[in-house]
């Protein structure tokens, strides 16, 4: 008991002489930091779905250049990402929250961040049924007019929530039975994709209200499943199967057409297992039309497995134009948008997130330590 007494005061004079060595707010007073506005185009989100405890997601924000933290926001259940307006001011996070935490009532909201300072200006209530499956980049967009924000519902009816960016309120639930998830394609315009590879084609109206229409299959689902994880340059959305072969969709309000699709891979390369995978497999430069994969070799139950390749294609030419290899496993890659971009690369299992020079592949740097289980990335 002595013995423990001892330590015990041992313990306690340590910790008084630790504490005294730290500087007090009144001695230097307290700071605030602020954020750059707009952002630069290097800067990237990282969007954590903490799984372990999936109560409290996180997004991060690094800054590329100098592999520097800059901040963090608390996002609460089932986190799919941050929603970033072109004028940088404001962020937009879709968010879910429960009274005992996982369980009890539940409060769906979509909180306004500052970007400057990443304080909260307020919430807006929306329905609680806001999907949380695995994030994706089309669970939560913008209109290309940034008048609504569009938020996926699976609760297991499917449908979308439209929220009035300009009066901050919610204004609609627009149905989409069947399909899932949204995809921006005109000012108010967009499309879900449906179970049968058909899409349906909506147009909001000033009230939040959509006009539908349902098209014929433009995927065959059973032939060449595509995924989900599509990406955008300027009209043309770019879908890829799980054996790798790229479907340019161009749709608006009224139509949908599908042009001649290409392969990620030649017949050799297919027949040795190559073929794309992850949770944020592809990523695009729009000012060289160029598209990132990641690839991987394996059956095709593994178009979710990581990579440590990514393969780089001129779009204009179907033709691949570089090929390099990672440090490290990923199952997200991002680029920032301008002219000299810089690569992400990030792994669910791990928390490094990895800066490479996209146009070369070298790689610039590494950030460790970014979270708890990073799914997709977001830039300015």
């Amino acid at each position: 008991m002595r013995l423990l007494v001892n330590a015990l005061l041992l313990c306690t004079s340590l910790a008084g002489s630790a504490f005294a060595d730290l500087p007090s707010d009144t001695e230097h007073g307290s700071q605030v930091a602020t954020l750059q506005v707009p952002p630069p185009k290097h800067w990237v989100w990282v969007n954590d779905f903490v799984f372990p405890h999936m109560a409290d997601g996180m997004a991060y924000l690094i800054d590329g250049d100098s592999g520097r933290y800059l901040g963090t926001l608390s996002t609460g259940y089932g986190f799919a990402r941050v929603v970033l307006p072109r004028d940088g001011k404001l962020i937009y996070s879709p968010e879910t929250y429960f009274s005992r935490g996982t369980r009890g009532k539940r409060t769906d909201v979509v909180t306004v961040y500052d970007a400057g300072t990443l304080k909260p200006l307020g919430e807006i209530p929306i329905p609680a049924k806001r999907s949380s499956n695995m994030p994706m980049m089309s669970n939560s967009v913008m209109t290309d007019d940034e008048r609504f924000l569009l938020i996926y519902n699976f609760n297991p009816a499917q449908s979308v929530t439209v929220v009035d960016i300009k009066t901050r309120k919610f204004v609609r639930e627009i149905e989409t039975p069947g399909c899932a998830l949204v995809y921006p394609t005109g000012p108010r315009s967009f499309f879900s994709v449906c179970g049968d590879g058909s899409l349906l084609l909506a147009d909001v109206d000033d009230s939040g209200a959509a006009h539908q229409k349902r098209t014929k299959p433009v995927f065959d689902m059973s032939a060449d499943p595509v995924t989900e994880k599509a990406v955008r340059i300027g009209d043309t959305w770019y879908f890829v199967s799980f054996a790798g072969r790229i479907y340019p969709l161009k749709a608006d309000a009224h139509e949908a057409t599908v042009g001649a699709s290409w392969w990620l891979t030649s017949d050799a390369e297919r027949k040795a297992g190559w073929r794309p995978g992850g949770i944020q497999q592809l990523a695009v430069n729009a000012q060289k039309s160029r598209l990132y994969s990641i690839m991987h070799r394996g059956g095709v139950e593994t178009h979710k497995d990581p990579g440590k390749d990514v393969w780089v294609y001129d779009v204009s030419t179907h033709q691949r134009v570089q090929q390099f290899s990672l440090k490290n496993l990923a199952t997200s890659i991002q680029l920032s948008p301008d002219e000299q971009p810089l690569m992400y690369s990030i792994f669910i299992d791990g928390t490094d997130l990895d800066i490479y020079d996209a146009a070369s592949g070298k790689l610039l740097r590494s950030v460790a330590h970014v979270g708890t289980t990073p799914t997709i990335m977001v830039t300015p």
